[in-house]
């Protein structure tokens, strides 16, 4: 896991870092606070496992790092938790992809933050040497997530349509429009296909 990934120039003081334990008490606050916002497109558990507590969550974080099967940051913009951008799923052998979701905090939409922590993760999971240098990077989004579907358009990602009952949001079985971007695709850093200073309103993937 890297330290930090960006800022990068033209883009502000924006970077992605993993969350720690000491993180607890404001990350907190920012989830919390947009749970309402978040709601409609939180996805669950269909067997309804218990819940984890903040350490414990970080403990498995931190597992899954030490395996490569899975990577957390938060969208940190002037030192401040604004959101969070995760891969998970994460499958080597013949297949190398992963899935990646993401949430930016309500106060700091309209920012640009939720394409350029894809950007960065993007280019850190694909071609990095020291990330996990994945073939493939899927991102699945309610089709009626407005917002969210903003954010693979203003990378390129290519649309694979619709895959039905595709992931367990609010209670039950949602189709999802899918979309994905190959490392094969990628000849310059996908921060490059950001304009400086372009916003998005992001929800949650």
């Amino acid at each position: 896991m890297p330290d930090r990934l960006g800022p990068v120039a033209g883009h502000g003081d924006f970077a992605l870092r993993p969350l720690l334990l000491d993180d607890e008490a404001e990350w907190g606050r920012v989830r919390w606070s947009n749970d309402s916002w978040l709601a409609p497109w939180e996805s669950g558990d269909p067997e309804g496992g218990a819940g984890l507590s903040f350490a414990q969550w970080v403990s498995r974080m931190r597992q899954a790092e030490a395996e490569g099967s899975g990577a957390v940051f938060a969208m940190v913009f002037q030192t401040a938790i604004v959101g969070q951008i995760s891969l998970g799923a994460i499958r080597y052998g013949s297949m190398r992809s992963g899935m990646v979701g993401y949430w930016v905090d309500r106060a700091h939409a309209g920012h640009g933050f939720a394409p350029l922590a894809l950007a960065l993760l993007g280019d850190w999971a694909l071609h990095d040497p020291s990330g996990p240098r994945l073939h493939r990077l899927e991102v699945a989004i309610l089709p009626e997530n407005a917002r969210s579907l903003r954010v693979p358009a203003k990378l390129g990602m290519r649309s694979e349509g619709l895959r039905p009952g595709y992931m367990f949001v609010r209670g039950g079985w949602r189709d999802h429009l899918t979309f994905s971007l190959l490392a094969d695709d990628i000849r310059t850093p996908l921060v490059g296909r950001l304009r400086s200073g372009d916003g998005d309103t992001p929800g949650k993937a």
